[in-house]
């Protein structure tokens, strides 16, 4: 028997592991909005991409269980391992200018 639809989980999934652009996209709004807690949830979140955090640790090098904790919602990762897992999802970390004319026409 052929599924006829995909739970809403799995369709982000794949949609993240095959769209890293949408992946940014996704990461660059959490942080523009959210906080600490929203983003380590979000690359929790996208770790089911990559193939759930332990194979993001296994990738990564590092321990499994810290890396449960680190994207958790007490994590606090180093600059080190948030550059690993921004790495093995296809993503790194940059830094722009903030606009402030069209942050303040936005609101």
């Amino acid at each position: 028997m052929i599924k006829a639809h995909r739970p809403h989980d799995e369709a982000t999934t794949a949609m993240f592991r095959n769209d890293p652009a949408l992946a940014a996209e996704y990461l660059n709004d959490v942080l523009a909005t959210g906080d600490e807690v929203d983003l380590m949830l979000a690359l929790r979140a996208l770790s089911k991409a990559f193939g759930g955090v332990q194979e993001v640790a296994r990738q990564a090098d590092s321990n499994p269980n810290t890396m449960y904790r680190t994207l958790s919602k007490q994590g606090n990762p180093s600059l080190k391992t948030l550059r690993a897992v921004l790495n093995l999802m296809g993503l790194r970390l940059t830094v722009q200018p903030v606009d402030y004319a069209q942050a303040e026409a936005q609101r």
